[in-house]
């Protein structure tokens, strides 16, 4: 199974919940044999923008899978600025506000973030 599928395969799940962060990271781990309850417990206070609203749990999650797949800092810069090119932000409040004015609900809107933190870290960093 792709990234991206199993992501948001992840954060369709309702028990347990998995934030964007969650659904971003663990496909990496797992892909890499990595516990994925491991990484469901290190990012479950990532979420809604480490719980304020600040940045993007999705961006989180794909910083932390480029940790995993040995990325340079100067990936994770890249690959912050593309997802802010792609998505308009990278803080979650903003992120979901410019969702609101488009009509776009927040499941939608947080799906094609997790979708967008997945295939922007696998072009990154060509992980198959």
């Amino acid at each position: 199974m792709r990234h991206v599928e199993r992501a948001l395969e992840l954060h369709h799940i309702a028990e347990p919940h998995y934030n964007c962060c969650q659904s971003v990271v663990i496909p990496f781990a797992e892909s890499l044999g990595l516990d994925p309850d491991a990484f469901y417990q290190a990012a479950a206070q990532f979420g809604s923008g480490m719980r304020r609203g600040s940045v993007c749990g999705a961006v989180t999650g794909g910083l932390m899978a480029l940790g995993l797949l040995g990325a340079d800092n100067q990936t994770a810069v890249e690959f912050q600025r593309r997802f802010r090119e792609q998505a308009g932000a990278l803080d979650c409040s903003d992120l979901l506000r410019a969702a609101r004015e488009n009509g776009e609900s927040q499941k939608s809107h947080c799906d094609r973030m997790v979708a967008a933190a997945v295939a922007l870290a696998e072009e990154l960093t060509a992980a198959k």
